[in-house]
């Protein structure tokens, strides 16, 4: 059964529009008054934190994917250090799960700015029936095929770095450069809450892995991959700064973390006035609609990767269609589920927690089998290994202390992708000559 790749059917410009919009749909909108609770009045600089572990993780991604550009990119990493064993099919489990739960993230934060451009408070049944309606328009534009979603996120990928960037300008000149957010609200930040804010940040970065996912599909895989993966962070670390540093001059901390699922708007308000209030919740709209879109188009390719190399279970249950048909559906059941039953922060941990240890375990395997082979320094992947450990660590001991229940389900459910994956493959031990592109 075919997978239903499409070969040289994303142009470098498609792979970092399509991984600038999983980022800034994400990353921005959703986390940005989430971090400012974590971390004080210093918030804007966790971006920079977070961008520089990214930095040092992305190393890895590139090296491997200059080398062997795959369709599979994690899971294709994964299986080259480990082989076909449940380490390679848990941590790539870990990493779609990681990415559906953005998704989830991302239907919220489109329900809370929707609801906001309403001028209704976004709490109640309203936020996970929007979600939902949204995942699944997202499903329907990528069951319409790959050059639909390529052109839809390069268009939107435009208009959001551009609008936001606007946005970001215009509430920094109105607020005169003066900096609201410092000085207040001492019982935040210090620096165990500005380091663990930093997991919260490489979220608003990781989009860059799906860039390595659809490897196989950009044109000249070999030199394209990297360069659109270290485009698509420069690109957004610029664009977080600036919409950072507006939302700083234009709201008090206590405002922008009263307002967290919604502080883009917000800080409209104040600065550009209802015009720029209702235009701020429409290009967030606009924002969190599309990286749900590219998100989705990049983790089905995954899960049909991981199908195709006989790592985790399938069955069509009676579906038409290709694996990846299959494996979308799969992924729109599980955001819907999440969106439905976690509310914004307790999701952006859960993704923080699986992403971080699964990156471990890429980093930990490219140094011990690859680095050789791919030209990898050493160091490099040991520094994000050890950055990524630091983040983690504190992440998990500030979240034990503030919602210690989120940290039980993290813990429980890696657990459990790692326990299902290593009895699928004792009863179903993969051939030895699996192929690996």
């Amino acid at each position: 059964m075919s997978s239903g790749y499409e070969k040289d059917s994303l142009t470098l410009f498609d792979a970092v529009a399509m991984g600038t919009g999983v980022m800034i749909g994400a990353g921005i909108l959703a986390l940005t008054g989430q971090i400012a609770e974590l971390a004080g009045p210093y918030f804007p600089f966790v971006f920079v934190s977070g961008a520089t572990v990214t930095a040092f993780s992305a190393y890895t991604y590139v090296k491997m994917s200059n080398a062997y550009p795959s369709a599979g990119g994690i899971g294709m990493i994964l299986q080259k250090a480990y082989g076909a064993t449940a380490v390679t099919a848990g941590a790539a489990l870990l990493m779609a799960l990681s990415m559906v739960i953005n998704e989830s993230l991302v239907a919220r934060t489109f329900a809370a700015y929707l609801l906001r451009g309403f001028d209704l408070a976004p709490s109640g049944w309203p936020v996970p029936v929007i979600a939902v309606g949204v995942i699944l328009f997202a499903w329907l534009v990528n069951a319409s095929g790959n050059r639909s979603v390529g052109l839809f996120s390069t268009v939107m990928a435009i208009l959001k770095v551009g609008g936001i960037a606007v946005f970001g300008a215009a509430a920094l000149w109105a607020g005169g450069f003066s900096f609201e957010a410092t000085g207040q609200a001492s019982e935040y930040g210090g620096v165990a809450g500005f380091i663990a804010s930093t997991a919260l940040a490489i979220l608003a970065f990781k989009g860059f892995t799906t860039i390595t996912n659809s490897g196989a599909e950009i044109t000249d895989p070999h030199r394209n991959v990297g360069r659109a993966i270290i485009s698509a962070i420069a690109i957004c670390i610029l664009v977080y700064l600036l919409v950072a540093f507006a939302v700083g001059s234009s709201l008090p901390l206590e405002t922008i973390i009263e307002a967290k699922d919604y502080a883009l708007a917000e800080a409209a308000r104040p600065a550009l006035g209802p015009v720029g209030f209702y235009l701020t919740v429409a290009l967030a709209l606009v924002a969190t609609a599309s990286g749900l879109i590219a998100s989705m188009f990049a983790v089905s390719r995954m899960l049909a990767m991981l199908t195709d190399m006989k790592l985790i279970p399938h069955s069509h249950f009676g579906m038409p269609g290709v694996i990846r048909d299959h494996t979308l559906v799969y992924t729109v059941v599980v955001a819907a589920l999440l969106a439905v039953f976690f509310d914004l922060s307790q999701i952006a941990s859960l993704g923080a927690f699986f992403y971080l240890v699964m990156d471990i375990i890429i980093h930990w395997g490219v140094f011990r089998h690859l680095r050789d082979d791919i030209g990898a320094r050493g160091w490099i992947l040991l520094t994000a290994i050890g950055l990524d450990t630091v983040v983690l660590v504190a992440f998990a001991a500030l979240k034990w202390q503030q919602d210690p229940v989120i940290v039980v389900y993290a813990i429980a459910g890696i657990a459990v992708v790692f326990a299902f994956v290593k009895i699928f493959l004792h009863f179903n031990p993969p051939a030895p000559h699996q192929h690996s592109s």
